[in-house]
């Protein structure tokens, strides 16, 4: 069977002069694997992600936190440090987390139901679950 390379098989191999060699770490880039399905791993990270959906507070939670927010905006001007847990929504997908801001609060815009942080963030009223702080009264709990 080799018969037929015979005339050639002993030959020295042949070097292009027009054409430089290729690096044999070029070589193997050339079978390396490839993601045919270019941002699939990402689409899959993104759907794993893990969101909650948004808990509505009872009448009794809705109560509370309506007395802390009244006795907050009394308490403005002495510039209260309270940590208030909201629910902040997916940008991208359904549900979204829990965040708990600690700082000072600046104001509360009752118009656009707001709360603004000296930090410069602001939280939705509407959105709040619970506000604690030495500002408050402790038969409040």
């Amino acid at each position: 069977m080799t018969d037929n390379y015979d005339d050639i098989l002993h030959l020295p191999h042949h070097v292009s002069k027009r054409h430089p060699q290729m690096s044999l770490y070029n070589r193997a880039a050339q079978f390396a694997p490839f993601a045919a399905l270019a941002g699939y791993g990402e689409a899959i990270a993104e759907t794993a992600r893990p969101t909650v959906s948004e808990m509505e507070l009872e009448e009794d939670g809705r109560r509370l936190l309506d007395r802390r927010l009244i006795e907050l905006a009394t308490r403005l001007a002495g510039h209260p440090v309270v940590s208030i847990t909201y629910f902040q929504p997916d940008a991208r997908k359904a549900g979204g987390t829990y965040v708990v801001a600690k700082g000072v609060v600046k104001e509360i815009h009752d118009d656009g139901r707001m709360i603004q942080m000296e930090d410069g963030g602001l939280i939705r009223i509407d959105a709040i679950v619970a506000l604690e702080g030495d500002v408050f009264l402790p038969d409040e709990g």
